[in-house]
């Protein structure tokens, strides 16, 4: 029998879980009282709680998760053999599982979701962001691939090693002490940072890393090229500093990298947009991307090819599923584009490129 108290339970989280959307719906609401003002004290009191620990608490939870559901799935099919669910049974389950949905839903928006419909990173630089035309797409892969040339000669001049995992992570955080000198906002304190305890299960599923908003710790895999690492951290920071969509999370983290004093990061993050915009630019002009690719330096083709042969040897029939899943999460938050998303990176670098005159 479901109690009044269950059946009130889900009616008020409902209600609370409407009035998110209602509120979320106003991009400046987002912007100003949520981006700007509520989320940078749960996000560094999250940090702070949890950045101390040497291990991701988020992954650990995360493991407990599968492990559960993996039990409970079991545990279901068991019932459904022996037919000993009956329809009041179903019924309660239906409301308790209503109850945990809605709870989760709330949580991840107070604690990082709304970030989702804030007026964003374009709205602080004040960029205008418009579809742009092939000439500059031309122009902005040739922009770039000088800056990945020009960065890949300076580590071989230098003759920088290859950076250990506290490098990188020190690294990231000194790029935003960098940027932060130009751009406030973009402060960063109270620092969670960590290797992913699955980085062998991204290294089959796609991901280089990623952000837990119920910790707000950021997981980089340490298992893909060492090269990818220094622009993803500076991504998956750019996350915890409230920036959800991943266009702009990639910018933010472009913005940091490239305002580092060390070529690795600058070379990292211009490899990443380099590839993005080739790409771009090869649905509409295949020949003028064959031609930039061609230019790059040999040790960038090098690289590019460990990249995709890493790839490769880590292709598995569950990933296409996995992506189309997380796209559609992408494409419910906000980002029509799903897994697309990423690549729109390239008209905030035009945009910013056409204000400022450099990239």
């Amino acid at each position: 029998m479901i109690s009044k108290k269950q059946w009130f339970s889900v009616l008020f989280l409902l209600m609370v879980a409407i009035s998110i959307r209602f509120f979320s719906a106003n991009p400046f609401w987002a912007e100003k009282y949520y981006a700007a003002g509520f989320y940078p004290v749960i996000s560094r009191f999250l940090r702070m709680g949890f950045g101390w620990l040497p291990f991701s608490i988020g992954d650990l939870i995360y493991g407990i998760i599968v492990i559960w559901l993996f039990y409970k799935i079991v545990y279901g099919i068991k019932l459904l053999c022996k037919r000993s669910i009956t329809f009041q049974s179903f019924k309660s389950g239906i409301v308790k599982w209503s109850t945990v949905l809605l709870f989760l839903y709330i949580l991840f928006n107070l604690i990082w979701g709304i970030n989702y419909d804030r007026k964003g990173i374009a709205y602080q630089l004040g960029l205008s962001v418009q579809k742009y035309t092939i000439k500059e797409l031309q122009e902005m892969d040739s922009l770039l691939l000088q800056k990945v040339n020009e960065s890949k000669k300076a580590i071989l001049k230098k003759n920088i090693a290859q950076k250990t995992k506290r490098e990188i992570f020190d690294g990231a955080v000194n790029a935003y002490t960098e940027v932060e000198r130009k751009y406030l906002f973009l402060h960063y304190t109270a620092i969670s940072v960590k290797p992913s305890m699955w980085g062998w299960v991204g290294d089959y599923l796609g991901f280089t890393g990623y952000y837990n908003p119920f910790t707000g710790e950021a997981q980089i895999n340490r298992g893909v090229p060492v090269f990818l690492q220094p622009y993803t951290t500076c991504h998956e920071i750019a996350h915890q500093l409230g920036y959800a969509k991943e266009d702009e999370a990639n910018f933010v983290g472009y913005l940091a990298a490239s305002a580092s004093k060390d070529t690795v990061f600058n070379y990292s993050t211009y490899l990443d947009l380099f590839m993005y915009a080739n790409r771009s630019l090869a649905h509409v002009d295949s020949s003028a991307a064959k031609n930039f690719f061609h230019q790059l330096l040999p040790e960038v083709k090098t690289d590019i090819k460990e990249w995709k042969t890493f790839l490769i040897d880590h292709k598995n029939p569950i990933e296409p599923g996995i992506r189309w899943m997380y796209g559609k999460f992408l494409e419910s938050n906000n980002q029509p584009s799903g897994m697309l998303s990423y690549d729109e990176v390239t008209g905030l670098l035009i945009a910013y490129y056409k204000k400022y005159g450099k990239v």
